[in-house]
């Protein structure tokens, strides 16, 4: 085994200092930690390009997070009394004891091996479902060693949320990408667009920094600056989905029709299936450009693909489209459904005093 291959895998046991009289291996000495690491690599053996969640789940509950670092290293601590220290992994994995793997010559005491007992680890990336490893350790023979866990593609539409540039980045690129992303999460909005910004400069071509430094600037309410970096995030990588929904969710919220038109159908040409959300847009682009046809065709395969009923609006999209029709039955039963769906949302009242009078509209015989 190379050094390389050693430091991601191995797993090492911290004994602390024995008290007055103890072994090291002695059952009395009870303060154990055990220290695990492994890496996370997508399907092919290539490095995620965004950070992975590491769940520790134990007998179906979640014990214990952390996340890979930016070559796909995670590393965590299990102690005696159950309770996790999550730790860096790129520092955890310099450790030069991470080169020596511990195996069965150690002593594991009983807290530990209740603390890990019925436990897996599992990756976690939108798009991928990941690969198990069992950490249940019996008894002093196991090897505590994770190894690699693969992330495996949910779907090619769901894997277009990954940009291909990404797995190019260069090594100081991606640590400001990384440093970026967690700064977002601790929203620390501008140390973040520092670091993003240091990224795309060393790695302009780096789609998914592109796509974060426009949601960092539609989040301060700088519209120009967001859809600049979307499109730069597409131009740098056309297959990338993430930058479609922004742009879209922007130019409906500007009440540009004709670019939302646009960027649906850019996006529904590019993965079909895969989001019902490209529909909707489609949907109320156009109705708004008097597209009446393509509106309803729109909104019905929204409704279709759209399986969890996680898009409310569709239903009411659609109810408005056959009201314009005069399907008042049909229209009255998308305002129902949509209720049902969303009853706090906030036209839910003027809703309801529309589908009653559909209602009554429904009712009267055509004259």
């Amino acid at each position: 085994m190379d050094i390389q291959t050693s430091l991601i895998a191995a797993t090492i046991l911290a004994l602390g200092v024995p008290a007055s009289g103890q072994s090291v291996n002695d059952p009395r000495s009870t303060e154990r930690a055990v220290y695990f690491s492994g890496d996370v690599v997508l399907e092919g053996g290539s490095i995620p390009p965004d950070p992975v969640l590491i769940r520790r789940i134990c007998q179906g509950s979640v014990q214990g997070e952390t996340w890979t670092d930016s070559k796909g290293r995670f590393s965590f601590k299990v102690e005696g009394g159950g309770s996790d220290t999550t730790a860096d992994a790129s520092q955890t994995s310099r450790d030069p004891d991470l080169a020596r793997p511990i195996g069965n010559s150690s002593y594991y005491s009983n807290p530990i091996t209740t603390a890990l007992r019925g436990c897996e680890v599992q990756a976690v990336l939108a798009g991928f479902w990941s690969d198990r490893a069992n950490i249940e350790l019996k008894n002093t023979l196991d090897d505590t060693r994770i190894g690699t866990i693969i992330l495996h593609p949910v779907s090619h539409d769901q894997a277009l949320t990954v940009s291909a540039t990404s797995l190019a980045a260069p090594r100081n690129a991606k640590s400001s990408y990384d440093k970026g992303l967690s700064l977002m999460r601790d929203k620390h909005w501008d140390a973040a667009a520092k670091e993003l910004n240091k990224a795309v400069t060393a790695y302009p071509k780096y789609a998914a920094a592109w796509f974060e430094l426009g949601i960092l600037s539609d989040m301060q309410n700088d519209a120009a600056g967001a859809a600049s970096a979307w499109k730069t995030s597409l131009s740098c990588d056309p297959k990338y989905v993430k930058p479609y929904e922004g742009l879209a969710a922007l130019a409906e919220r500007q009440q540009n029709w004709s670019e939302l038109d646009k960027y649906a159908r850019d996006w529904i040409q590019l993965t079909p299936e895969g989001f019902p959300i490209a529909y909707l847009y489609l949907a109320i682009a156009s109705a708004h450009l008097n597209n009446v046809e393509q509106a309803e065709l729109a909104a019905r395969q929204g409704l279709r693909l759209d399986k969890d009923k996680s898009l409310p609006r569709l239903n009411y999209v659609l109810a408005l489209i056959l009201m314009q029709k005069h399907e008042f039955a049909e229209s009255a039963k998308c305002l129902r459904s949509y209720l049902e769906l969303a009853p706090n949302a906030k036209d839910a009242p003027l809703v309801r005093q529309e589908l009653a009078r559909i209602e009554a509209a429904a009712a009267t015989p055509p004259k």
